[in-house]
Order: structure tokens, then sequence, then C-alpha cells
């Protein structure tokens, strides 16, 4: 939106607050003729059914690709070797569900000759990242004015924001793989902590150039991208290489399997941030506080932390129960970071009491352009998750969550675009502070 139109949409606001006691909605209706109404209409229901679409392909692909990439985890660590098993085989297991017993066995490399049928475990994963880059075309490149922009951390354009979204994307897979091919990656321990703090230092960045929404969204997107990239550019291929030697009658090189193994170990490592960073633009008090990049950090450590758990056990080994520990710590510090307040200084909700007409102006005039019947703002048809700020009684009704947004937090205005301040932000801290005591 241009700087034009949201001036407009402030004066509109500011008009509504000033006739709040004799507003029926009707003059804002009149002022917008069904030609008008009918394409912002149109286009939101097209973007929002786009993004149902892709979101609901996009976890159930997701859920299909974790499961079964947990599945062969936990299978590979439960491997045992037996004397009356196949030439070529490494190990069987046991396995029984839904009524049936599962007898699986696993060569080192491949057996002599290919089955009639074989099955490929590959589209959940490239099914998972093209709905996931549809869905990050249709939130936040179609709309970085709201998702990917803050103009309070750095004042981009939606163009510079989603050329800087994609470079950055392409350029740490770029660095990941080429690390991997180095021969970094079979120092497991120093190229861990090395992915680590690489990850970490790009969260801090994208905190101060994309706003908190969109710089987990990025990072989620990267780790997201390098997991699908290893399928794609390597484990596959290898796969492909192996029948192919022995179709032709050749035995396959061992290094080929051994290579996949490694990147599918990775990937089992990353899973569980990237969930969390995915999901995580449903929780304001995580990606729009002032230590949201040390949140992630956490979210980071903590994943590979928890599979540790559960890999030791399938291996058969003693449970190293001090992971939970470890957990717990973890999220209690996540807890007391997401305290905080706003990236832009800490809102006090301890300072004296300010006039209540104050908090109605400062809402009406900072968030029902948007949060009203009938929204003003360009692109909105209807109320966001049908919050609706635009009367007294509606904003006294949603203290909570405007605390949690836009005092708490910095997750509303989405990117700041109606430029509310540090001080608006710390007058609705007190507010909700005295409306919940």
């Amino acid at each position: 939106m241009s700087r034009a139109c949201r001036v407009d949409a402030l004066e509109i606001a500011a008009n509504r607050c000033n006739r709040l006691q004799s507003f029926d909605g009707g003059d804002l209706r009149h002022s917008r003729s069904a030609s008008a109404m009918e394409p912002t209409m149109w286009g939101a229901v097209f973007s929002e059914w786009l993004s149902l679409i892709f979101r609901w392909l996009h976890v159930v692909a997701a859920v299909a690709w974790i499961g079964s990439s947990f599945y062969f985890i936990a299978l590979d660590f439960s491997l045992r070797s037996r004397g009356d098993l196949p030439d070529g085989v490494g190990g069987e297991a046991w396995q029984v569900h839904g009524g049936g017993f599962y007898r699986i066995m696993k060569y080192l490399v491949a057996p002599a000759g290919l089955p009639d049928e074989l099955t490929w475990f590959k589209w959940e994963a490239y099914t998972t990242w093209l709905s996931g880059f549809a869905l990050m075309v249709v939130v936040y490149y179609l709309n970085a004015d709201l998702f990917l922009v803050d103009k309070s951390i750095m004042d981009l354009s939606p163009l510079q924001a989603g050329l800087f979204s994609l470079g950055s994307l392409a350029l740490a897979w770029l660095l990941y793989e080429a690390a991997c091919r180095s021969g970094l990656a079979r120092h497991e321990l120093p190229f861990a902590l090395g992915g680590y703090l690489f990850l970490v230092a790009l969260t801090y960045a994208f905190t101060h150039v994309l706003s908190g929404r969109g710089a987990f969204n990025q990072i989620g997107a990267i780790i997201g991208t390098i997991m699908v990239a290893n399928v794609f550019t390597l484990i596959i291929p290898n796969q492909k290489r192996i029948v192919a030697a022995l179709l032709a009658g050749r035995a396959p090189d061992p290094k080929l399997g051994k290579a996949g193994k490694q990147r599918s170990v990775h990937n089992n490592y990353l899973t569980l941030p990237v969930v969390v960073l995915m999901i995580s633009n449903h929780y304001p008090l995580l990606f729009a506080t002032r230590y949201n990049w040390l949140i992630v950090a956490i979210v980071l450590a903590l994943g590979p932390v928890i599979r540790h758990f559960f890999n030791e056990r399938h291996k058969g080994r003693p449970s190293p129960w001090w992971v939970w520990g470890v957990t717990a710590a973890g999220m209690i510090a996540i807890l007391l970071l997401s305290a905080a307040g706003p990236p832009d200084g800490k809102a006090a909700s301890l300072q004296a009491a300010h006039p209540y007409a104050q908090v109605e102006e400062i809402v009406l005039s900072r968030c029902s352009m948007c949060h009203a019947a009938e929204p003003v703002w360009d692109g909105i048809a209807t109320a966001p998750k049908g919050v609706l700020l635009d009367s007294s009684e509606h904003i006294q009704r949603n203290a909570r969550l405007i605390a949690k947004n836009a005092a708490w937090s910095s997750a509303m205005p989405p990117g700041n675009i109606t430029e509310i301040t540090r001080e608006e932000r710390a007058v609705l801290a007190s507010w909700a502070s005295s409306q919940t005591r």
C-alpha cells in the first residue's frame, strides 16, 4: 500500500474515532460503491482460498514426509543381524501393526537383482516444498507490506523484501551444499556446531531486516529447502545410480548409500525445529518480541536434543533422560524471553494508568481500519480472524488479544504498517494490565 493510501486510511480511522458515539456504519458503506467493493472482496476471497488449499496440502504432505522419515530412521536403528539372513543383508526387524506381522530386511548396499516393484519415497518431500513455497508466495510475497516488511526495523519496499528473501534462501542452501560436498560434513560434531551457529547468525540478521514473523518464516523456509534439496539433489539421485548399476550388472558403489544416509541424518535432526518455525506465526510472543532471535536459537538447539533421545532408544541403548531436563530448562528460558516485550522497547505495564479514552483513540486510529465490520484497508474485505475493534464494547471485550498482539509484542499492526509508536504500546500495556488484575 502506498504512503498516500496509508494516510487516507489513518484519516478515516481518526474520523471514526471522533464520531464513535453516533457511528452506525451507514456513511462508510455509502462511501464505497458496490463496483469498488466487488474486486476487493473477490481478490480477498481468492487469496484466502489459495492460502487454505496450499496450507492444507502443505500440512498433509509434511505429515507424510516427516512420518516416513521418522519411521525409517527408527527402522534403521532397530535392525538386528541374525545368522539366517540372506547374503548382503545387514539386519532385519520384526514389527506388528494393524493386526499383521512384518519382517523387514535391509541390504548393506543393494540386492543382487531388482524386484519387479520398487517403492520410492520422494514425492512427500517434493510436495511439501512446492506447496510451502506456493504458500509463501501467496501469504508473504503478495502481502509483503503486511507480513514481510516492518518499517520500524528496515524501510524496505515489498519488492526489495521479496528479492532479499529469495536471494538469502538460495545463498544459504548453496553454502550448506558447498560445505557438505567439501568433506566438512564427515566431521560430525564440528559440522553440527558450525551449522548451528550459521543458522543462529542468519536468524539474527533476518530479525534486523524483516518483520519478526517474516524472519521466522524465512529461517524455517531455509531449513525446509535444505532438507528437500538433500532428497532431490543427492539421496534420490544416488539411489537411481545404485539402481542403474544393478540393471547394468555392476556392483553399486557403497559410498552412494553412505552419502545419502548422511543427508538423511541431517534431515532427522532438523525436522523438529522447522516444525516449530512453521507454526510460530500463530504465536506473537515468540516472533514479535525483543529476543525473538534468541528464542529461535534455543529452538534450534532443543530440536536435535529431543531427537537424540528417540534415536538412542531406537538403537536399544539406555534412554538419555537428561534430555528432558535440558528441554524443560530451554522451554522456561523461552517463556521468560517471550515476556520481554516488543523489539522497540519494553512495554511498561506498571506505569500510571491512562484514561480509557486514550486507549480507545489508539486502537481506533491504529487498528480499526482493518478490524471493523467493513474494513477500509485495501485488500481486506472482512476483519482478520473476525476480531472487531471498531467500538468501545469490542475493544474492551478483546483487551487480552490487543495486549498480546500490540502491547506485549509487536505482532500488530502487521509490519507496523499504521506506525503505532512505542509510547502507544506502553499505554495499551498499562491498560491491559489494569484489566486483568
